[in-house]
């Protein structure tokens, strides 16, 4: 099968190309950058899915994408996350029509149902938020939606995953970010640490997309809908962070700041980063804050019965891996 992938470069883009070329497919890596590690076994074409013209040409002669480009973070000008997340998305549907594309495998985000209170169990059939937090999830729920409705037209036959806080061996987010505040002992617990959360390792959210796109056709029950998936057991985040740094041997939490405190600092900040023209993301925010401190845990019925999925690592066994991967880059 020819399989084009859209942010092949990264993180979850790269894991699923290594793996569908192992499954023997012809696997063709798409992105922003240079990725010379991969060159030799994958066709890499370097260019940006903002540009129709050059997506266009090249999905010529695929049959299947993965799409998985996004703008990385939470903080950003708004136009910026639209101009990929939306007008890019609407490149690669555009595309997907015009080369007679069979089938668009799109990573969402269970951030496009999240606004600001606790969601605990939910299915898909939660309804999108009356407002957003950040541009992030914004601009993913409207992308998604393009997704669904791209459904069956011009024997297009599509599905959104939505993987939650992706981790794992060679994550060049979450775990940096957890790493680097905590050797400088800016770690800080926002809330009363009993949140639960969904996590998801990232063989389990490779997995999960592949199976999805062995299920998917235009007769399949799969076809034009939204799953969550995860690795199926909540966790209390602060244990699990404070776990994760003893077992890296880092400095734990010392400092505990209230849900309130945290969102109006987030506010300020938001407001001050924008009047000075500041680009860095600030040290918090209204949508940090809430995802830090309140629950975000789903129920994963649908994928399981759909299209067979079922996390392969448990989060122990993950958290093994993590921390060997992390000592043997030290």
């Amino acid at each position: 099968m020819k399989i084009l992938i859209t942010g092949g470069g990264g993180f979850l883009g790269g894991s699923i190309a290594k793996k569908l070329l192992a499954l023997g497919n012809e696997v063709t890596i798409l992105g922003r950058k240079s990725y010379p590690e991969y060159e030799k076994k994958f066709n890499c074409i370097k260019t940006d899915v903002r540009d129709l013209s050059s997506v266009n040409k090249a999905l010529e002669g695929q049959e299947v994408v993965f799409h998985t480009a996004a703008i990385p973070g939470i903080w950003g000008d708004y136009k910026d996350f639209y101009a990929t997340d939306v007008q890019g998305t609407e490149n690669i549907i555009f595309a997907c029509h015009k080369n007679k594309i069979k089938k668009l495998i799109y990573t969402s985000s269970p951030s496009v149902v999240f606004g600001s209170t606790n969601i605990e169990g939910a299915n898909e059939q939660i309804s999108y938020p009356d407002q957003y937090l950040c541009n992030y999830s914004k601009t993913k729920s409207i992308a998604e939606k393009m997704v669904i409705k791209a459904n069956g037209l011009n024997g297009l036959a599509t599905v959104c995953i939505r993987p939650h806080l992706i981790w794992g061996p060679g994550d060049p987010h979450l775990l940096p970010r957890i790493v680097e505040r905590a050797k400088n002992k800016k770690l800080i617990r926002v809330g009363e640490g009993n949140n639960l959360v969904d996590m998801i390792y990232i063989d389990n959210a490779v997995d999960a997309h592949i199976k999805a796109y062995e299920k998917l056709d235009l007769n399949s029950n799969v076809a034009g809908k939204c799953y969550f998936v995860s690795d199926d057991k909540p966790v209390f985040l602060w244990e699990w962070i404070e776990l994760l740094l003893i077992k890296l041997e880092l400095p734990s939490i010392t400092k505990t700041i209230t849900f309130k405190s945290a969102f109006l600092l987030g506010r300020i900040l938001e407001i001050f980063h924008k009047v000075f023209f500041i680009k860095k993301e600030p040290i918090m925010t209204r949508f940090l804050a809430t995802q830090l401190s309140k629950s975000h845990y789903f129920n994963i019925s649908q994928a399981k019965k759909d299209f067979g999925y079922k996390p392969l690592i448990k989060n122990e066994e993950g958290i093994k891996r993590l921390v060997s991967d992390y000592f043997s880059r030290q």
